[in-house]
């Protein structure tokens, strides 16, 4: 991780990851919060999933990129489609279409990030080192003494 918006989305990744923890606790423990989860057990196992797939962000693989884009998708997909269509019926809760957009947009950021980021992986580049070891006036040369290994004392 050498760059400012990977550890931004890292970071922003693990907050929206506590913020579902405190949503699905609050949930379970009967308090009223300013969102709901949709499904509980499907929370807990997206929770799960969060977790694993920060890791491999932070690892900078795209697998876990497209883990958490396809659980996000799965669970807030569903959250937007039925708030939208509840839109129908007069009762539309705002505050979960927003989070649920949150959600969908996060992990569709990391991936691009991810995707964008993965040619500097393959190819790394850094200025601590690469001035010495990939320039050529400072290879070293040796005179004809040292290579005879003529030292006179």
């Amino acid at each position: 991780m050498k760059n400012l918006t990977t550890y931004l989305f890292v970071i922003f990744m693990i907050m929206f990851w506590v913020f579902r923890i405190i949503v699905a606790v609050c949930f379970n423990l009967g308090i009223d919060f300013i969102v709901t989860p949709m499904d509980l057990n499907f929370e807990v196992i997206l929770l799960f999933l969060t977790f694993i797939s920060v890791i491999l962000v932070i690892k900078r693989s795209v697998l876990g990129g497209v883990i958490y884009l396809i659980g996000n998708g799965l669970y807030f997909g569903a959250t937007i489609f039925n708030a939208i269509s509840s839109q129908t019926e007069g009762t539309l809760d705002y505050m979960n279409l927003f989070i649920s957009f949150v959600g969908i947009l996060l992990p569709i950021l990391v991936l691009f990030d991810l995707l964008l980021d993965k040619n500097r992986k393959v190819h790394p580049v850094d200025k601590k080192t690469d001035w010495f070891y990939k320039n050529k006036e400072y290879d070293r040369q040796f005179d004809e003494r040292a290579d005879r290994n003529e030292y006179k004392f």
